[in-house]
């Protein structure tokens, strides 16, 4: 595809717990990257709460708008799109992003550009590695979302595998308040796992014979579940930490698995990791080691593109925009979007 010089993306997204925006050059230079975040307040709920997350996302969503031209240096004269989430993820939420965003390109007669949330995760990577381009193979580990996505072009998507029931993150989250860490549990088991032992407890890893590229999670998560109910029934004590590393060597083990399966047989030589749990350390260097066994590539965004962020969105609108995507002005809010779907 033909890199198309000095276009500005206005990127919004608001599809569940933070509400952002962010001002993108050419795809992968990112001028403003502003998030608020709603994680101390869903903390007293254990979780986000979808009511509480849409009014957030109204009170906010003109304020991270302005912050982020105001960093960017521009003002929407300078902007040559809107770029938005429509789907999937909360529909309150995805509402309020995308009724703005409307009206800012139909108020300044801007192209507008609807970005589904997977394809932004998978698009951070492009952000701080100039070097990779389509083909590759991506995994995208989030709170609602576990992909093994062939990248074939820009947009263009095959989705190999995918979870059965829990997304690794969600297994996360549930496994976290189980023992007493709370909200959000991705990071704080991260962080109680260096303390444990991951091989102190055996937790199951599920396969799917008829699809061995799909994942399951419920089964590790209920494991986890019973032995802190048996734990209790019998009187006995058990060590979080243990515990924490156990569950998440069971959770790695099995992304890293199913991954490298499909790298080899497709033949791929680069890959990259996405989504929120793509920030967890023991995933990272589990990939990296199985990776460089492989001599394969390995690409994975910081942290703060790991998270829900308006830069990814801005991306793949960049991209999108150079593939002829255009919305109107019925663009709604799609919560359940498939990968792919237009």
């Amino acid at each position: 595809m033909k890199e198309i010089r000095d276009i500005n993306i206005l990127a919004i997204e608001s599809s569940c717990d933070e509400t952002a925006a962010a001002v993108v050059h050419n795809g992968r230079e990112v001028r403003s990257n502003v998030i608020s975040s709603q994680i101390d307040l869903h903390k007293l709920y254990g979780g986000v709460v979808p009511e509480i997350a849409s009014r957030k996302h109204i009170e906010k969503i003109n304020q991270v708008i302005e912050e982020a031209l105001n960093e960017a240096e521009v003002t929407l004269d300078d902007i040559d799109a809107i770029g938005v989430t429509y789907g999937p993820g909360l529909v309150g939420a995805l509402l309020v992003g995308v009724a703005e965003a409307k009206a800012i390109a139909y108020a300044r007669n801007l192209p507008l550009v609807g970005v589904h949330h997977i394809e932004g995760h998978i698009s951070a990577n492009y952000i701080e590695h100039p070097d990779l381009e389509p083909p590759f193979l991506c995994l995208v580990v989030s709170g609602g979302h576990t992909h093994l996505v062939c990248v074939k072009d820009y947009g263009k998507y095959e989705i190999l595998g995918r979870t059965r029931d829990d997304a690794a993150g969600e297994a996360y989250d549930k496994v976290a308040r189980a023992i007493g860490l709370g909200y959000p549990g991705g990071p704080k088991i991260d962080r109680i796992a260096k303390e444990g032992n991951p091989d102190a407890i055996v937790f199951p890893r599920a396969k799917m014979e008829d699809s061995p590229y799909d994942f399951s999670f419920s089964g590790v998560k209920s494991a986890v579940l019973n032995y802190i109910n048996g734990c209790h029934m019998k009187g006995e004590t058990f060590n979080p930490a243990d515990i924490a590393a156990s569950f998440q060597k069971a959770v790695v083990d099995v992304l890293v698995e199913n991954a490298m399966k499909a790298v080899e047989e497709y033949g791929m030589y680069k890959f990259a990791i996405a989504g929120g749990v793509a920030s967890n350390s023991a995933l990272r260097e589990g990939m990296k080691k199985a990776c460089e066994e492989r001599g394969i590539q390995f690409y994975h965004p910081s942290p703060i593109y790991c998270t829900d962020n308006a830069a990814m969105i801005g991306a793949a609108a960049y991209y999108e925009y150079l593939g002829g995507t255009r919305h109107g002005w019925d663009l709604n809010a799609v919560p359940n979007l498939k990968l792919g779907e237009r």
